[in-house]
């Protein structure tokens, strides 16, 4: 079980910014997981990706792919309180789900560094 979190490069970010997008899609899409997933992702160490992601057409498109292959997954929006404005999208998140059905989705793309 695994979870992939896609976070926008081209938005630019904050460290911090960036750290509290990754919690707020992990803990949606966790939310979005039937308590099986829920179960099995939290008793194999929660594991998670951070992805990078180049733009809100990608995000949408990944997060059709998720949805068409039944996967739980969450689109983020800013609330414009401080560097983005209203309803930027920052981030998406894939899973918790099989590894290889997140990788089926977000395999494709870098890890954030």
């Amino acid at each position: 079980m695994k979870q992939a979190i896609v976070a926008r490069e081209d938005i630019g970010m904050g460290t911090g910014k960036l750290a509290a997008q990754v919690a707020h899609a992990s803990l949606q899409a966790y939310e979005d997981a039937d308590q099986q997933q829920q179960r099995q992702w939290k008793q194999g160490g929660q594991k998670k990706v951070v992805l990078k992601g180049e733009g809100e057409q990608q995000l949408f498109e990944l997060a059709e792919q998720a949805k068409r292959s039944g996967l739980p997954n969450a689109i983020v929006r800013d609330a414009g309180h401080t560097q983005l404005d209203p309803g930027t999208v920052t981030a998406l998140a894939v899973g918790p789900a099989a590894e290889a059905d997140v990788d089926s989705v977000t395999g494709s793309l870098s890890l954030y560094r």
